[in-house]
């Protein structure tokens, strides 16, 4: 199927972080106080997508206050932790936002992700992440977890639903 037939009917992303916003590891300082790296680059991606006028969300099975602060400084719509369970939460969102589950692209890396991705209209995986969710994703992307797989993702989204020019400024 062509990338244009997937995108068009897909009005929002929702996102695993750890092993995908990041590259899955997570650091602790000498406090115990938890530390993750964020690509900037997905970050601007994030912002594309919503100006676009797409919902974007966060759905991770821990609780971080650097993921809250990361999701708040971007002005992402949901930020759902501490949900081991995912498929349940995934739901809740996309229908408070009166959005189908077949315009819901989940981007996702390992064996908790695969309910939601078994649900959604697109569904994708970091070219790293565990072979039973690369197996079931219809995009498995170039880029890793944590190294611009959600920036690989939204620039994808955008070409294929011609909106990515509208961003791209010529000096």
């Amino acid at each position: 199927m062509k990338d244009a037939d997937l995108a068009e009917p897909i009005r929002c992303i929702l996102s695993d972080v750890d092993g995908v916003m990041t590259d899955g590891r997570i650091i602790y300082d000498s406090s115990g106080v938890e530390t993750k790296q964020f690509n900037v680059r997905d970050g601007l991606g994030i912002k594309l997508w919503m100006k676009s006028g797409f919902r974007f969300g966060i759905l991770t099975a821990r609780n971080s206050p650097v993921v809250q602060r990361r999701g708040e400084e971007l002005g992402i719509d949901s930020i759902q932790q501490g949900f081991e369970q995912k498929l349940p939460a995934a739901m809740e969102t996309w229908q408070s936002w009166g959005i189908a589950p077949a315009e819901v692209c989940y981007i996702g890396d390992d064996l908790p992700d695969l309910p939601v991705m078994r649900q959604v209209g697109l569904a994708v995986a970091p070219v790293d992440a565990s072979l039973d969710v690369r197996n079931q994703a219809q995009w498995v992307l170039r880029s890793k977890g944590g190294e611009g797989a959600v920036r690989e993702l939204v620039d994808r989204l955008l070409r294929a639903k011609n909106r990515w020019e509208e961003h791209v400024r010529v000096s």
